[in-house]
């Protein structure tokens, strides 16, 4: 609940300080996301493959162990 609460007053304080009749920094906060987009779709980018190395790396370990004769264990 402590959490619900503040998430929606950090909500309100943004739209305050993103309207012109609040502190006006709307500018500001679009050309830092401008900036800043870049280097998320980095990070994004690597997670992503990151990902994919493990899941092909999970899917052959799946294969040996199956051809080994052991059913591979899921966890559900």
């Amino acid at each position: 609940m402590k959490a619900l609460v503040f998430g929606i007053l950090i909500l309100i304080a943004v739209v305050f300080v993103v309207l012109p009749a609040g502190l006006d920094w709307g500018e500001d906060v679009l050309s830092f996301l401008k900036g800043a987009s870049p280097v998320i779709a980095l990070f994004i980018g690597l997670v992503s493959i990151f990902i994919g190395i493990a899941d092909i790396k999970d899917r052959v370990e799946a294969k040996k162990e199956e051809a080994a004769g052991e059913k591979p264990v899921s966890i559900s």
